[in-house]
């Protein structure tokens, strides 16, 4: 799981990520023949045989102007798909939620992706915490987002990645919310957990994400995709 990328090596901390660094994680992966996948490649799987041995699909949240200017050319680079996750309220303006400085792509921008390398995805209407919303307003959440992809004619895939990994944890509030997410055809939901997957996923709508962070060496990158969270 990735969010903002940059040019300047010391603001490489955090959720943002120098170029430089996310290189040599790419890099990582195609000399160390991991598969990347999109959702939609799991759908299509007609069998656990199918399943690549060393499998990983990449995500970025919140679709940053810089994941165009900067990941995208080295996703192609090195032959990676990944996944981007799209806030519909702020398409075209600047993380409100957030620093309010960033600037988040636009229809134009988002279209211009190649479909082979990038498949985006939901990230709700206006980056909200489910854990904080009512069913109704969940609800109303999901048709503003439909809406949004129907009006602008986008290709959006039925996998949401939570704003914050946020969800309600307990019932009968988790049921709910599951229900709605059945109802509103979602395919997966994905929170963060920091922890391998094996596929078949226990729980659809808790698939866990491993959080990068931009000060992760090499080796503790290498270490997370094998183990999941690390405290060295």
């Amino acid at each position: 799981m990735y969010h903002s990328v940059t040019t300047e090596i010391s603001k490489s901390v955090g959720l943002t990520i120098s170029a430089e660094n996310l290189e040599a994680q790419f890099r990582y992966l195609q000399e160390n023949g991991y598969t990347s996948l999109h959702f939609s490649d799991l759908q299509q799987l007609k069998s656990q045989a199918d399943f690549p041995k060393k499998a990983v699909i990449i995500t970025f949240d919140d679709v940053y102007v810089n994941q165009l200017e900067l990941a995208y050319p080295l996703l192609q680079k090195y032959g990676l798909k990944a996944c981007f996750y799209i806030p519909f309220q702020y398409v075209g303006g600047v993380d409100e939620w957030n620093t309010g400085t960033e600037n988040i792509m636009s229809v134009a921008q988002l279209k211009s992706m190649d479909e082979a390398t990038i498949e985006l995805g939901l990230h709700s209407f206006s980056h909200q915490k489910y854990d904080q919303l009512s069913p109704a307003a969940i609800e109303e959440d999901f048709e503003k987002c439909k809406q949004f992809i129907v009006d602008n004619a986008l290709n959006v895939s039925n996998v949401l990645a939570y704003p914050y990994g946020k969800f309600p944890r307990k019932n009968p509030e988790q049921k709910g919310f599951f229900d709605i997410l059945h109802q509103n055809k979602v395919a997966f939901g994905l929170r963060i957990g920091n922890r391998v997957n094996r596929y078949p996923f226990k729980n659809k709508y808790e698939v866990q994400r491993l959080d990068i962070k931009g000060e992760d060496s090499l080796r503790k990158f290498a270490s997370k995709l094998k183990r999941g969270k690390s405290f060295f």
